[in-house]
């Protein structure tokens, strides 16, 4: 309840195609968009707008997901 709204686009392994995620309060949507362009970057990112939110601890578990 504490996570008002996000969204983000993440680099799925072993996925050619960009993962795009949003969502407000317990309302969510996302899937596989368009396939990531030669040569693009290709990164994830999520941004979070929330209250009481332990940046901390989030920043952590999001870096456990990362594989190289």
């Amino acid at each position: 309840p504490n996570i008002l709204r996000y969204k983000g686009i993440l680099d799925v392994k072993g996925r050619d195609e960009r993962f795009v995620i949003q969502g407000v309060h317990m309302i969510r949507d996302g899937g596989f968009q368009r396939e990531w362009k030669a040569g693009e970057p290709r990164w994830s990112r999520l941004v979070l707008i929330g209250r009481h939110l332990d940046r901390a601890a989030l920043e952590t578990a999001f870096a456990a997901c990362v594989t190289q």
